[in-house]
């Protein structure tokens, strides 16, 4: 590797810093579901998307270190080189069940799971050479990967805006090629929520495949937490449901879950579940755990919303954008990467952690602070953050 490359990689990650926008990593060590130690303080975080506070539950925790007791740590390879463990078929028949769809199949990641699956799903011998597909502009960047992977050209609608999506594709009613729609269920950004049934009622109209990504609301929302798509209005009607096990449900990996039909696909073209080592049976062991606590935490999810309304109220107040957030994500726009910045830095030194999201995570001009809840925080901890807030410039 030659010095002039290395002084360009410097040069760019200076740019970075004088923009506001250079990222690095700073250690903690977690002391419970919802502090953690940096740099000898104990720091209440408002910033994990352990919505439920499994992470550290002791269901979870125990049934990890049974599976990797009878499994081992580590799945060894990829499922189609040393096959399915019993775990992986586990999970993916619970997981199946508990989003009442045909088939489930587990994956290594969110982004890895957007990434590889849109592309295989949009491959030119199923899709052809010009599908049509419609996407939130807010929808998450690996969502977008997909799209770029797939090498479609993405017609995006304005957030969130079902007149806009309708108009898009009456205009392209009469061109050929399938037609699809990929948005999310709740954005992770603006913790707002995609109207589903409209857009199921679009999809159908205009003989689109839909798409939608639960990873923020799977958990939190729907009957039982099983999410949107299990509302009575929507289920049956979403083609393909994206979703994770690292955020509401404690653990770490993602699903899809689907008809046999497109889990079969899956199998045979996604990348991202070919080539690479299947998910460990402990993480396993975890997610079988959450399935099972997750329809029975009703109170936890009433308490999490309870949180966020009583933030968004608090925000409200001092006239701070919650960019019309209804889920245990709040945002605090604050416009610029040096307001967010400062804000971020004013709430670590009162013993707070909540991060700065900057561009191009966000558009220019939002920055904001990204609270995520958890029902694992208590009265107190809302009654500390919103003093905190309060205070605020």
């Amino acid at each position: 590797m030659t010095t002039a490359y290395l002084d360009r990689l410097s040069q760019q990650l200076d740019a970075l810093a004088a923009a506001g926008r250079r990222r690095v990593t700073r250690p903690v060590s977690a002391a419970d579901a919802v502090h953690v130690v940096r740099d000898g303080r104990m720091l209440l975080n408002v910033s994990s998307n352990d919505y439920l506070g499994l992470s550290r539950h002791p269901l979870l925790i125990e049934r990890a270190r049974a599976w990797a007791e009878t499994m081992g740590v580590g799945a060894t390879a990829s499922r189609l080189v040393c096959g399915t463990l019993e775990a992986h078929a586990t999970v993916e028949a619970k997981l199946a069940a508990f989003k009442g769809t045909e088939a489930a199949l587990v994956l290594n990641s969110g982004y890895q799971a957007n990434e590889a699956m849109l592309a295989a799903l949009l491959m030119p011998e199923v899709a052809g050479r010009a599908p049509l597909v419609f996407v939130d502009r807010l929808a998450h960047a690996s969502m977008h990967e997909g799209l770029k992977a797939a090498g479609v050209r993405q017609i995006r609608f304005r957030h969130n805006d079902m007149a806009h999506l309708e108009d898009l594709l009456r205009k392209r009613e009469g061109e050929p090629g399938p037609r699809f729609i990929v948005t999310e269920s709740v954005f992770s950004m603006d913790g707002d929520r995609a109207d589903l049934p409209a857009l199921c009622d679009l999809a159908e109209r205009f003989g689109a495949f839909l798409y939608v990504d639960e990873a923020h609301a799977t958990g939190v929302l729907g009957p039982e937490g099983r999410g949107p798509t299990c509302d009575p209005a929507v289920a049956g009607r979403v083609d393909m449901v994206m979703g994770t096990f690292g955020k509401a449900l404690g653990g770490f990996g993602a699903y899809a879950a689907c008809s046999a039909v497109l889990r079969d696909w899956l199998v045979n073209k996604a990348g991202g579940f070919i080539y690479s080592t299947a998910v460990p049976p402990p993480v396993m062991g975890a997610i079988d755990a959450a399935l099972d606590l997750v329809p029975t935490l009703e109170a936890e999810r009433a308490r999490l919303h309870a949180h966020a309304d009583r933030l968004r109220a608090a925000l409200g107040a001092k006239g701070l954008d919650s960019c019309g957030s209804t889920t245990q994500i709040v945002p605090a726009v604050l416009g610029s990467e040096e307001a967010a910045l400062s804000a971020m830095t004013a709430l670590e030194e009162a013993g707070v952690l909540a991060v700065a999201i900057r561009p191009p995570t966000v558009p220019a001009g939002a920055s904001r602070l990204r609270f995520a809840l958890s029902a694992a925080h208590t009265d107190a901890d809302m009654d500390r953050l919103i003093a905190v807030v309060e205070a605020l410039a």
